[in-house]
This record gives structure tokens, C-alpha cells and sequence, in this order.
């Protein structure tokens, strides 16, 4: 800024120096400072005034500690208002103790987060109690205004070094007790066990020493490399997913949560298959210290010994980088779960082999005790010379005709075996229990009520298409190749809602038309779509080579055999789905009034009436149903005419030839192969139902032209 000199009286300019924009009092007067105005009530009575203002800020629980001094307590929290707060902390929890003879006693602040080391409350505390002292005999100093200071000055409470804490812990004496010896009644053990003498003293059991591990110590060249190491696969890593919406790293910038999609998710045990994030656990000195997982919201056991096994895996495999081990993980996780239940199975078995030994060797050493017993009370009594003898083993066994080796005749039935008249033990179980049936019967069961089959012995289903719909946005989908006991899991086109379809095939014959269950989750069944079915001949029962024929409801198929050759058909005019229920329990009703299904009377085969045109569209040979209201109308105008809501897209058609319902096609049926619009004109009028452009009209045309001139001009 250009300083402008000041003008004298007589128009010259001053010859004083330039004016500086610079305050020339550094301290202003007493007289001139105007004092912040307190509220009257505030003058009046303090105390309620400031509880007041923290009430309306934090919403606390009041409590009144001790009603003789008046003690209060104010329990709340508050987030830091910091956007660019460092640490990993949401909420600070706060109990204000604030004394009856406030504000001549001064107000203590008490931190109740369990989440932070007491050291660091300490500092915060103490930071309270040195803004509460810096603003001691200033009139406008409030409880409110000291915590938002306490806001302001959080970041540095943190900041500083960490107090050093004293944790008291009482520990019960159990001396006295050490030095009694088990099985001993009374004090000073003048009471044994039966059979053990009193001056023999219980041996001590000493705990075993646990094995001294060195702490591992890395040189510098090592320590330097391992950091330079680090922070370029963290740089790469970053970059890669800070941008993911399950992304954050920890203020230490050791652990960093990260999204995680495993690859065969189905594959995963129950406990395992709702993860969707994982804690990839980077040390300050990686590669040289393990890298290690926690997977977030799963089960804890399952999830301890897949993360000890990935652990392993790093340890192994230390050139590989961050990103390679997360791609690692995403991939073989079901390795990673099917390994570690392996070896707990193993773990179990071999404790059970264990308990079992020792329980053998337990049962061993009791009957020689009883053995030892029984001697001796035999010999201390009247008759001492009589020895018993134990029952010897072959006295017991069965003969096949049912008798008994040695049988005397003064023995009891209780020391025999009952057998029957073949040999069979009659405390079994039953013969002639009925086998499991092949297939359960649960989902919903799929069958062709009105099958035709002629020449034909068995039918089976090998690959099934079936049209699905979507529980979620009531969208259909198509799933196709189904595979018997194969599970394929698909999305939704629509909404991305994932579900899944198991086909558990049966044989069709004459005495059944069930042709299998499917199990759905999260889907219903719309319709079959065109599937592959494969014959067998009801003359050398030999079936038709894979992959056999592709047929739909209402067609009809004819071959003959590659064996004898001789003439089969089938045909399915129709398909019903029955769905089975594992409970009881009847199903709990709908919300809302149930829709009513629009009863259209078709049969696959045969037209629709006009062939599907409608005085709109005189040359469209289908219909449309529309995902609005499921309803179909043979194009959008009629459905304005006969609903009062606004149409939607329509995904699915019935070609107006033969009456099958299928997804949208632009020109011709999928079934049929028939076209559903009008054929390409010829470029002429054609009154009007012909060529209309201008451009791809023909020359010969009248109307090619916009003048009568031009018109004659063409007759030429």
C-alpha cells in the first residue's frame, strides 16, 4: 500500500514522514476495557446456573452423591469437535463432580473410559484441574466454558507422557493350607484315610519351569531394511484401498481394518461366512516380526485357529507382500477353515484315546484291588480254606445249536446269553427295519402331474432351468444348468441379492411324477424354462446318451432308441411346484391383503387370442408383463386404460404363437422362433401402415416428395 501524504493548508504537501498503520498504545486503559456481562441469575446463584448450562449442552444423568455436603455428580460424554482429531477415541466418558459450596470449592473431573490406560486419564484429569486453576477469580469463567478449553486442549492431554499407576491386588494367604496333606480330617492330621498310614506325608507337586524363550535381536542394516521394506508395501496399500467404504487404519498406523470378500464363501463354515472386514495387523518391524489377521463378526473359536494357520503361512512365505498376502487370504480361506477343523478333529480324537487308556488302566488296577479284597476276606473268615475261583471265560459261550459249554445244572439263566432259534440275539435290533428313502422329502418338490410316456421305462431330469423370483425386489431371474445335488449360488439383477438353488433329481415312471426337490434360499419358484431330460427305454431299459433332450412344458419329443430301436415320447403338458414344510406349525400370514393372480386361461401350444395385437399395435404378436403390478396387458397403453398406477418396464412376454411365457426378446419367441413384430416393408405408403421416412422411402413413392411438382416429377 502506497502511504498518501497529507496536503498543508496552502496545497503543498507535507514533508513529514509516511503515516504507519501501527497501534501506538500497546496496553489500552482500565477506563476503556468494557467488562462481559453476567447474567443476573449467574450473579445470583452460580452453582445453578453453570449445572443448568451443562444440562442443556451434554444431557447428563444427574446424581446427588452425598446429601449432607451436596455433592453432585454429572455423568455424560462429548466427541471431540476436532474433524482432524488423531485419535482413535469416539467418545470421552466424564463424570463432573461438583461440591455443594461451589464455586468456592473447585469442581473435579473424573475420565470412566475403559478403553483408556489409566495413565492417560490421569493426564487428563490433572489438565481439568490446571484449566480450572488458570481461570480461578475471573468473574466469567463457567463450568461450560472450562470444558470447551477441555475440548480445545484434548489432543495435548493425550500428547503427553503417560503416569506412572500403582494397581493394588489382595492376594489370599493359602500357606496354612499348602502344608495339610489331602484326605486328612481335622487340624494336625490326627485322622487318616482308611488304609493309608498317618506318618506317610503327601509329596509336594513343584510347578513345572516354563522353557526360557530369547527375545530375537535384529542388527541395524536389518532393522533399516525392514522399515524401508514396510513403508513402501503400506504406501502400495493405501493407495489401493483407502478408497474401499470398510477401509480405516489406527492412529499407530499398525492396524488397519480392511474389506474382505472370500472367494468360495459358501465353502466357509456357519461361523465364518459373515465376515466382511479383516484386522491386518502390520508390526513396526515387519517383514522381521509375524504378520497377523483378526477376522471381524465371526464366531471366535473357529476364527482363532484360522488366523494361527494364516500367521504361519506369512511366517513361511515372508516374500510375499501386504496385498499378496490379503489376496492369499481372500482366496484359500476355506483351505484355511477346512485345515484347522482337520486338526481339531485330531486334537479331539487323540484326547479321547488318551481318556480312554487312562481309563483302561484306571478299571485294570480297581478290579485287581477287588481281587486283592475278595482273597482276603475269604481267608479271615470261618471258612479259609475255600478258595473262590472267578466264573472262567469259555463257561459263558453259545454254541451254535444254543447250548452252553460245561452247563451245570444248579446255574441260574441270569449267567446265559438268551439266543433265538437261528442264532440271533433277541436284544437287538428288529429285522425288517425300513431303509432311509434316496431323497429327502423337504423344499419344494417339482412334478409333471399329466406326463405322457410312451415306450418309455424311467425319465430323469439331468440339467434344470427354472425361471426364479427375487424375495427381496420380487424381480425374476433365470438360473440355468442345474445339476443334481449341486448348489449354484446367483444374484439378482436387480437389487445384487444373493441366493441360492440345489436340484435333487428323482426318476420319473409310471407310478411317480415327482421329478426331484429343490432347495431355495432366498428366492421362490416362478417357472421351468426349457431343461434336458433323458430317456430310458421301456424295451432293453437302456437310457438315451448324455446330454439327451431339450423340452418345455407343453411340447412334445420323439426318438428312438440307440440300442434296439425302438419309438418313444414323452410330453409335459404340465408343471406343478408343491412346497413342503419341515414344521407343523402352519405358516404365519401375510402382511397386507393378499394380490389376486390374473387367471389368463392359456395352454402352451395354441395363440393368443388375435395374436396378441391389440387395437394399438395391430402388428405386435405378443404380450407384456409389466413389474409394476405383475399383471399383463398387450402393450402400455392398455395397461394405462385399465390400471390407475404408472407402468414400469416389463422384462417378460408371451409370444402370441404359442403361448409361452418367457424374458423379453426384441423380434422372435425362444421357444417357437417365430417372429413377434411386424416384418421390415418394402419402402412404399402402403396407406400409411408401410414406410413413413422420407429417406428410406422409395424414389417410385408419391410421398417422397413434399410438392406436386416434385410428384409429377417422379411419374416421369
Amino acid at each position: 500500500m502506497i502511504p498518501i501524504r497529507p496536503k498543508q493548508p496552502d496545497g503543498s504537501n507535507s514533508s513529514s514522514p509516511p503515516r504507519r498503520d501501527k497501534q501506538a498504545v500497546h496496553t489500552p486503559s482500565p477506563s476503556r476495557i468494557a467488562s462481559k456481562p453476567v447474567p443476573e441469575r449467574q450473579l445470583r446463584s452460580p452453582r445453578e446456573y453453570q449445572i443448568d448450562q451443562l444440562k442443556r449442552r451434554f444431557s447428563p444423568k444427574e446424581t446427588v452423591i452425598d446429601p449432607s455436603t451436596g455433592e453432585t455428580s454429572l455423568l455424560f460424554s462429548f466427541k471431540p469437535s476436532d474433524p482432524d482429531f488423531p485419535y482413535d477415541l469416539e467418545k470421552l466418558e466424564c463424570d463432573l463432580r461438583i461440591p455443594g459450596e461451589y464455586p468456592r470449592l473447585p469442581a473435579r473431573l473424573l475420565v470412566r473410559n475403559k478403553d483408556i490406560p489409566r495413565g492417560f486419564a490421569v493426564n487428563i484429569e490433572r489438565g481439568w484441574d490446571r484449566l480450572v486453576e488458570d481461570r480461578k477469580g475471573k468473574g466469567g469463567a463457567t463450568l461450560l466454558s472450562v470444558m470447551n478449553a477441555l475440548d480445545r486442549g484434548l489432543e495435548g492431554f493425550l500428547a503427553e507422557e503417560k503416569k506412572e499407576t500403582v494397581k493394588i491386588t489382595v492376594f489370599k494367604d493359602s500357606r496354612h493350607l499348602d502344608g495339610e496333606p489331602s484326605g486328612v480330617v481335622g487340624m494336625g492330621g490326627k485322622e487318616g484315610i482308611e488304609g493309608v498310614p498317618k506318618e506317610v506325608e503327601q509329596p509336594k507337586l513343584e510347578p513345572t519351569p516354563r522353557p526360557y524363550i530369547p527375545l530375537e535381536v535384529f542388527t541395524r542394516d536389518q532393522i533399516a531394511e525392514a522399515k524401508a521394506r514396510r513403508a513402501q508395501e503400506v504406501r502400495q496399500l493405501e493407495a489401493r484401498m483407502s478408497g474401499l467404504p470398510l477401509y480405516h487404519k489406527s492412529s499407530d498406523g499398525v492396524i488397519y481394518t480392511l474389506p474382505l470378500d472370500p472367494k468360495r464363501r459358501s465353502s466357509l463354515p456357519p461361523g465364518l461366512q459373515s465376515v466382511h472386514s479383516v484386522q491386518l495387523v502390520i508390526p513396526l518391524l515387519y517383514p522381521l516380526q509375524p504378520l497377523r489377521v483378526l477376522l471381524n463378526d465371526v464366531d471366535a473359536d473357529e476364527a482363532e485357529a484360522v488366523e494361527e494357520l494364516f500367521t504361519q503361512k506369512a511366517v513361511e512365505q515372508k516374500q510375499m507382500g501386504l496385498t499378496s498376502h490379503l489376496n492369499y487370504l481372500a482366496t484359500n480361506l476355506h483351505a484355511l477353515a477346512k485345515q484347522a477343523a482337520q486338526q481339531k478333529q485330531k486334537a479331539v480324537q487323540a484326547a479321547a484315546t488318551a481318556a480312554a487308556a487312562e481309563e483302561g488302566k484306571k478299571t485294570a488296577a480297581d478290579e485287581e484291588a477287588k481281587e486283592a479284597e475278595h482273597v482276603a476276606s475269604a481267608v479271615d473268615g470261618e471258612r479259609g480254606h475255600v478258595h473262590v475261583i472267578p466264573r472262567p471265560l469259555e463257561w459263558t459261550l453259545v454254541n451254535a445249536d444254543g447250548s452252553s459249554e460245561s452247563e451245570p445244572e444248579t446255574d441260574s439263566d441270569d449267567d446265559f446269553e438268551l439266543v433265538d432259534g437261528e442264532g440271533g440275539n433277541t436284544s437287538g435290533v428288529t429285522p425288517g427295519t425300513a431303509l432311509p428313502t434316496a431323497t429327502a422329502e423337504r423344499g419344494t418338490a417339482i412334478s409333471f402331474p399329466s406326463i405322457e410316456l410312451h415306450g418309455i421305462e424311467l425319465l430323469q431330469v439331468t440339467l434344470l432351468s427354472l425361471s426364479v423370483k427375487c424375495n427381496r425386489c420380487k424381480t425374476l431371474n433365470d438360473v440355468t444348468s442345474l445339476k443334481s445335488n449341486v448348489e449354484k449360488l446367483a444374484s439378482c439383477k436387480k437389487c445384487a441379492t444373493s441366493f441360492t438353488v440345489r436340484f435333487r433329481a428323482e426318476l420319473v415312471h409310471a407310478n411317480s411324477t415327482r421329478a426331484g426337490f429343490i432347495d431355495l434360499s432366498g428366492c421362490t419358484i416362478s417357472d421351468m424354462l426349457p431343461s434336458s431330460f433323458i430317456p430310458t427305454c421301456g424295451q432293453c431299459s437302456t437310457p438315451y446318451p448324455s446330454p439327451g433332450f431339450v423340452s418345455v412344458r407343453g411340447e412334445s419329443t420323439t426318438n428312438v432308441c440307440r440300442e434296439c430301436h425302438a419309438r418313444f415320447t414323452f410330453k409335459i403338458p404340465d408343471v406343478k411346484f408343491l412346497t413342503y414344510s419341515s414344521s407343523s406349525s402352519s405358516l404365519p400370514p401375510t402382511s397386507g391383503p393378499k394380490r389376486k393372480d390374473q387367471k389368463l386361461g392359456l395352454h402352451a401350444g395354441d395363440p393368443l387370442p388375435a395374436k396378441g395385437a391389440c387395437a394399438h399395435y395391430k402388428r405386435s404378436y405378443r404380450w407384456f408383463r409389466f413389474s409394476c403390478c405383475n399383471k399383463v396387458y398387450p402393450c402400455d397403453k392398455c395397461h394405462q386404460q385399465a390400471e390407475d398406477h404408472v407402468d414400469e418396464w416389463a422384462n417378460r412376454m408371451i409370444c402370441g404363437w404359442c403361448s409361452r411365457e418367457q424374458n423379453y426378446r426384441v423380434e422372435n419367441c425362444a421357444f417357437c422362433g417365430r417372429s413377434v413384430v411386424r416384418k421390415r416393408t418394402g419402402g412404399f405408403w402402403e396407406g400409411g401402415k408401410g414406410t413413413r421416412d422420407k429417406v428410406l422411402m422409395r424414389r417410385g413413392d408419391r410421398r417422397k416428395y413434399r410438392n406436386k411438382k416434385d410428384g409429377n416429377k417422379a411419374t416421369k
